[in-house]
């Protein structure tokens, strides 16, 4: 068979591939911890549930329009106001299986050999997985522990060319936890040169601790016409399996994207779509306290961490991700996952998986119970000693 060059420049998930090896292991009879898979360890909430049921039972069994049903993108747009304090339009929102297919069709609108693409670095490995197999120039935008793993504007804008088209930012970011202030997105934005479009990864935006803000790029209107916007529900209603996420897009890429979501998947889940309006405008308790739940465990790993043979670890501005330096045990970032998961039992994630500035590093995900964070911790620290 011969295949199409972009297919070699694919790339992939680590974590995945982590998950599947501690599932062999598990089968062999190993107890694994797992500290690597990036998704919430609780049930999705019962009424969000209920209502994806009940959408069945009335017969939400066929199409729905490829931008996703009204209803939901006026949740959308009501939540956006509510949350961001900026009104858009629901006719500008796209409903989508995930969060990913934002990042793959910006991408594919964007990319192409001789044009370059900036994106976080240690960052989500599907940008520039994405990126290269369109054959435009991944450009890593270095994320830096000394600046709490947030990006410097001065460094963005200094590394924008005539052959940029598309910025991509995330913050709070994965695999870092880290939150970049608002002095440098607005910096950043005052800057930013009219040819470059920019897709704000914003995931994990419900998602913030110590009193830090969410600064959103919606918030600035100069923008408004070259913002892509992603969101979606995995994260903050534990709803990873149900795949929804939702973006906001320029009037000018709205036809755009609806004819690649025609062509890609149709549309969403009809059921899912009744299950996202109910997490939007039900009770927020359960997402509340999801999220109190992960403040607890961050309090608790963060410590642990630094109590190891070798390990610094700064305290995540957002998220539920931990990522600790480990220049100081002496090992690169794979051998260390590996010696840890095939020796101590504790699945985590190598920095090397989420970009060339992500050596020195592992990334922990504390989506797992207080109990099996510390028996971890007592596993690697027995290994390390």
């Amino acid at each position: 068979m011969q295949l199409a060059d972009g297919m070699a420049r694919l790339g992939t998930e680590t974590a995945f591939e982590v998950l599947a090896r501690a599932a062999e292991l598990e089968r062999q009879g190993r107890d694994i911890i797992n500290l690597g898979i990036g998704q919430p360890d609780f049930r999705t909430p019962e009424h969000v549930v209920e209502a994806g049921v009940k959408a069945l039972r009335d017969g939400h069994h066929g199409y729905t329009p490829a931008q996703g049903i009204l209803p939901l993108r006026e949740a959308v747009a009501k939540d956006v106001l509510a949350r961001r304090g900026v009104e858009v339009n629901p006719d500008q929102i796209c409903i989508m299986p995930g969060g990913k297919p934002t990042m793959f069709f910006a991408i594919l609108m964007f990319g192409a050999p001789g044009v370059e693409i900036l994106y976080p670095d240690p960052g989500f490995p599907i940008y520039r997985s994405m990126i290269e197999y369109t054959g435009a120039t991944a450009v890593p935008v270095a994320l830096r522990e000394e600046l709490g793993f947030g990006f410097s504007a001065d460094e963005v804008l200094a590394q924008i060319t005539p052959r940029t088209r598309l910025l991509i930012v995330n913050s709070p970011g994965n695999p870092t936890g880290g939150v970049t202030p608002r002095a440098e997105v607005e910096k950043l934005i005052a800057g930013l040169p009219q040819h470059v479009t920019v897709m704000s990864d914003e995931i994990y935006s419900r998602m913030l601790y110590d009193g830090q803000e969410h600064v959103s790029f919606l918030a600035y209107p100069e923008i408004r016409d070259r913002l892509i916007l992603l969101d979606g529900w995995s994260k903050t209603y534990a709803m990873t399996g149900w795949r929804l996420g939702w973006s906001l897009w320029p009037e000018a890429l709205i036809g755009h994207v609806t004819r690649l979501c025609v062509n890609n998947h149709s549309c969403v889940n009809a059921a899912t779509q009744f299950a996202g309006i109910a997490a939007l405008e039900g009770p927020q308790d359960s997402a509340e306290e999801m999220m109190a739940a992960f403040e607890e465990r961050r309090r608790i790993i963060v410590p642990l961490l630094n109590q190891l043979p070798g390990f610094t670890c700064p305290n995540p501005g957002g998220a539920f991700y931990t990522f600790p330096n480990i220049t100081g045990t002496g090992m690169d970032a794979r051998t260390l996952q590996k010696r840890i998961l095939e020796e101590a039992g504790v699945a985590t994630i190598h920095g090397p998986s989420f970009g060339v500035y992500g050596e020195g590093y592992l990334r922990f995900s504390y989506a797992n119970s207080v109990e099996n964070i510390r028996k971890a911790i007592e596993r690697i620290e027995a290994l390390l000693l």
